[in-house]
């Protein structure tokens, strides 16, 4: 009899175990049935969700929004609640937005996405109880459905995979601020339906060799800023490297280095708005990309990666309030800010060691190219430390004004305002009013196209206060509201990822109108009699600048430019600072 009763529980553990596996055999998906060296295409991912969402309560999907593939995007959200309205489950649950097949030959994510909702459907993992789980499947369509087995050069497996470029070509990990693309247009919709507290964007890497199957890129903590980001930096991401480490899952911040070796030192990447971190930081979402390292098995990258969305899900079951409470009083602090950094960099003076575990690295003379090359050796592993660049400060601030008034012609910007959940009003009448004026000074353009774009950058301004006249139908957009962040970083030319830096207001460095010098001579010459300030200011350029001597047209330019007849439009910035408490009469 002594024997009876480890018997029982052994035959309830065996009958436990195989009512699991049971349950999850009904629902194998394509990565398993080909012992990990495949990816589904998107039809059978499609298909897997609307399979689960039929058979399990808890499992939702829904179509959402256009892409440039013609076909919708989904969208897939867990709850053991079966209560699928956002407006009502924020309230009292943290929410994770996972999103995969941005680059879709990087399908890691997408397959243990999949994983992670069939496990949590059928509870072969433990349900959570505070948190939400919503994803979007597949978010580069156009891409996935361009499946190949050739355009991931450097990366090991799966056999075939999706294209980076969309169905336009467009990499859309640089499209969010810009959203030159339906997906991206798309994707704002969900994101401000969901307002996740957490989000994670699933990659696979390029770049040096190392031990590691699984980096992090978490959003820059500094550039986060306040509570919110320290908390990011000193809890959240020691949290999950030590839970993944507890398991046999070492990770590391993302190796920004490409051909050299990482144990020189490596900066964090920093994740501006036309990144998806960048974007959803905008609104105070704890940002992940994660990025497994290209050359590890594909079976073991996707179980990585399943692995670190489970440990993030145990996480938020535990610290969900705080965040919550985090991000609320973020929103708070952000509104009472006087002063916002427009560019980041490098703060050296600041460091963080890494116990980098890489392998040895030999520079050699290329058999091909017969000059010196980069090569690894796997059979060398080391750990050494490693300086990571971790830090940065703000640069370039300018001071928070009380609201923007937008020329209502910018019809695409006002899209995408009201996309973004941007609160404006309409002004009812034509109204003079006083504001902060910017020139576009001087700018630099990038000579190569880059999605679409030929980018500005090092965009100098110069303001003025001046009285205006405002039209019937301008917007107005104050300034203190949740999107303040977003206002800031797209509506201030000189921002890195502004609006005008995404070429949004060429037309304004075009001039319209010119002169004729024949006939321009007569009155530049009546100009310089009739102005003394003028001639003065011209004289002294011409003993000064000796190429601007040499040049006659510069100098009919010079004063062409400072005449009544330079059209006011050239370089006028059509966006403007509105700094006092003036409150326009709107619709």
């Amino acid at each position: 009899m002594k024997f009876l009763l480890p018997l029982l529980l052994l035959t309830v553990f065996i009958s436990c175990e195989s009512e699991k596996e049971d349950k999850t055999s009904d629902y194998k998906t394509h990565f398993e049935l080909s012992n990990g060296t495949e990816t589904a295409t998107y039809q059978e991912t499609v298909d897997f969700y609307i399979k689960l969402a039929k058979e399990f309560p808890e499992v939702n999907i829904q179509t959402i929004g256009e892409t440039d593939s013609g076909l919708p995007l989904h969208l897939v959200t867990y709850n053991l609640d079966a209560d699928f309205n956002f407006k009502k489950i924020k309230e009292s649950k943290t929410i994770l937005l996972i999103n995969n097949g941005i680059h879709p030959g990087e399908s890691d994510g997408i397959d243990a996405t999949m994983l992670l909702f069939r496990d949590l459907a059928t509870e072969n993992i433990t349900p959570p109880e505070n948190t939400v789980i919503a994803t979007i499947p597949v978010y580069n369509i156009g891409g996935a459905l361009n499946r190949n087995s050739s355009t991931r050069a450097n990366q090991n497996g799966p056999k075939q995979y999706g294209f980076r470029g969309n169905a336009r070509n467009y990499d859309l990990n640089r499209d969010f601020i810009k959203s030159d693309t339906k997906n991206a247009e798309t994707f704002a919709t969900i994101y401000h339906l969901v307002k996740p507290d957490i989000f994670i964007d699933n990659h696979v890497s390029n770049g040096a060799d190392y031990q590691y199957t699984l980096t992090h890129l978490f959003t820059q903590h500094n550039k986060l800023g306040l509570e919110l980001g320290d908390y990011l930096n000193q809890n959240l991401m020691p949290k999950l490297e030590a839970s993944l480490a507890k398991d046999n899952w070492d990770i590391t911040p993302y190796v920004n280095v490409h051909n050299a070796v990482p144990e020189n030192g490596f900066s964090q990447f920093i994740d501006h708005p036309r990144y998806s971190t960048g974007y959803t930081s905008l609104w105070n979402t704890l940002g992940l990309m994660v990025e497994t390292h290209m050359l590890k098995p594909y079976k073991k990258r996707v179980e990585g990666t399943y692995e670190l969305m489970k440990k993030m899900i145990e996480i938020s079951e535990n610290d969900g309030q705080k965040i919550k409470e985090l991000r609320k009083n973020y929103n708070e602090a952000v509104l009472n800010l006087e002063y916002y950094p427009l560019k980041w960099e490098i703060d050296s003076s600041q460091t963080t060691t890494l116990e980098f575990k890489g392998y040895e690295a030999d520079t050699i003379i290329s058999e091909v190219t017969g000059f010196p090359r980069l090569k690894y050796n796997s059979s060398k592993p080391f750990t050494k430390p490693t300086t990571y660049y971790n830090y940065y400060k703000g640069t370039e601030s300018i001071k928070i004004p009380n609201a923007y008034i937008l020329k209502k012609s910018n019809f695409k910007i006002i899209s995408l305002l009201t996309k973004n959940e941007i609160a404006f009003t309409r002004i009812k009448k034509d109204t003079l009013v006083e504001v902060e004026s910017y020139k576009i000074d001087t700018y630099k353009t990038y000579t190569n196209s880059y999605e679409g774009h030929y980018p500005h950058y090092d965009t100098k301004i110069v303001k003025s206060k001046q009285k205006v006249q405002f039209q019937q139908g301008d917007v107005f957009i104050p300034i203190k509201q949740k999107g303040i962040r977003y206002i800031l970083e797209t509506l201030e030319p000189s921002a890195t990822d502004s609006f005008f830096n995404w070429n949004f207001f060429d037309p304004i460095l075009q001039q319209k109108e010119d002169f004729s010098p024949y006939v321009f001579e007569d009155v530049a010459a009546e100009l310089l009699q009739t102005n003394s300030l003028l001639d003065e200011a011209f004289r002294l350029k011409k003993a000064t600048d000796e190429a601007f001597a040499k040049d006659w047209y510069a100098q009919l330019e010079y004063i062409y430019q400072r005449s009544e007849y330079y059209e006011k439009a050239h370089n006028q910035y059509p966006v403007y600072r509105v700094l006092n408490d003036f409150e326009v009469v709107s619709e």
